[in-house]
């Protein structure tokens, strides 16, 4: 886990913002947490590592 946050700011069209957080409401998941496992996942299929990556999600891969 993440020891300290960072903000990131992403400019989206308003519809698909609206879209967006109607189906985290739906499946009970916070849009941040959706973005954090895109992150995640995308670092892991370009073979990225970073600091805080967890030795059980490193052997995953």
């Amino acid at each position: 886990m993440e020891k300290k946050t960072a903000r990131l700011t992403v400019l989206i069209d308003p519809d698909k913002k609206q879209a967006f957080e109607t189906l985290c409401s739906a499946q009970d998941i916070t849009p941040s947490q959706v973005v954090r496992q895109l992150i995640r996942d995308y670092l892991d299929q370009h073979g990225v590592s970073y600091a805080s990556r967890s030795p059980a999600s490193a052997r995953k891969s």
